[in-house]
């Protein structure tokens, strides 16, 4: 094992523990699926039908990323998306009035995909407002304006689903680059990439992590606070709203309640792929390859038919206190003896 993490190309788990046991978990299951059902999990379509569905909760897991390496958290990265995706729908329907031709159906799309990001640049904005300037706890101002933008979208629809969009638009986002690599996979891996690069290469990705790290500290040194929570949640509310024109595009309608699972896999993801709940520190990486993980098991358990999709709140919920737990090193042994000491001394 050391030989083999010795190679350049795997050199960097040998330094990552964290980013080497995901790496391993994530064999591990493309092993077992492969031995128990090989025919359809090597199955083309199999993989196009991942590509084309984490896109929506890939999209989403990014935001909520950037917002907790503040120390925060965005759980109204769900009810954003409906929102967008039902005003780019009554956008493209309003707009599509006569005839379709090419260059009015362009036109539609793009008024519609501005529609799209200024609600999510508008959402993103009060949420920030919320948590950076009148100091509410961003789980409870995130967790207010889930309700409240949930409830503009059944406004806006009467808790009924906005269909009947032009075919072209579903055509073009249902398409396939090279007949192989659907649409909405190229949308998440632009949206990655620009998070990748904020990450990496420019100052504000530095200084959320360093305000993730300490508040107090940030706040003395210069830092205009406010602004990058204010920046950092619109920016959570923008990959929302791409994650909304997706799930239009897949679905070919919007309603008030797509998607509701994705608020508890969207913090799992985040935190299984090692980002710090406390803010501070994480890895891009590490959220990609557990968005590709949990794709996979989610593919997967559909290769079963006697299990109930029913069980998948109860794994993912499971899971996520299973690494949490894991993180703040509670089943380490020293905390156990500490937990055991405790409880001894207090018997006594």
């Amino acid at each position: 094992m050391s030989t083999l993490l010795a190679s350049p190309r795997l050199a960097f788990l040998k330094k990552d523990s964290y980013m080497a046991r995901l790496v391993i978990v994530f064999l591990l299951l493309l092993i077992f699926f492969a031995a128990v059902r090989p025919g359809p999990f090597f199955a083309v379509r199999t993989w196009q039908s991942m590509a084309v569905q984490f896109p929506e909760f890939g999209l989403m897991s990014l935001g909520v990323m950037f917002t907790m390496f503040t120390a925060g958290i965005d759980l109204s990265v769900v009810a954003i998306a409906n929102v967008t995706g039902i005003c780019a729908a009554l956008t493209l329907r309003a707009t599509l009035t006569g005839p379709a031709t090419a260059s009015s159906m362009g036109m539609a799309v793009l008024i519609a995909l501005g529609v799209a990001l200024v609600v999510g640049v508008v959402c993103g904005l009060i949420n920030g407002i919320l948590v950076a300037i009148l100091k509410i706890p961003p789980i409870l101002a995130t967790l207010g304006t889930l309700e409240l933008f949930g409830g503009v979208a059944l406004v806006l629809t009467e808790g009924k689903p906005v269909s009947g969009l032009p075919p072209a638009f579903s055509t073009v986002f249902t398409a396939k680059v090279v007949g192989l690599v659907p649409i909405p996979l190229v949308v998440f891996l632009v949206c990655a990439a620009v998070a990748g690069f904020i990450v990496a290469c420019t100052s504000f990705g530095r200084t959320i992590l360093m305000l993730g790290t300490n508040d107090t500290a940030a706040r003395f040194s210069g830092l205009k606070v406010n602004s990058l929570l204010i920046r950092t949640y619109v920016l959570s509310g923008v990959m929302a709203a791409m994650a909304g024109v997706v799930m239009l595009a897949n679905y070919n309608s919007a309603k008030a309640d797509y998607g509701t699972s994705y608020t508890l896999l969207t913090v799992l993801i985040v935190v299984l792929g090692g980002v710090n709940p406390n803010g501070g520190s994480g890895r891009l990486s590490g959220v990609l390859l557990s968005i590709l993980m949990l794709q996979v098991l989610s593919s997967g358990l559909n290769m079963f038919p006697n299990i109930s999709n029913f069980y998948r709140p109860l794994i993912w919920g499971g899971v996520l206190l299973l690494v949490i737990c894991m993180n703040e090193g509670l089943f380490s042994f020293p905390s156990l003896r500490k937990l055991l000491k405790g409880r001894s001394h207090a018997d006594s």
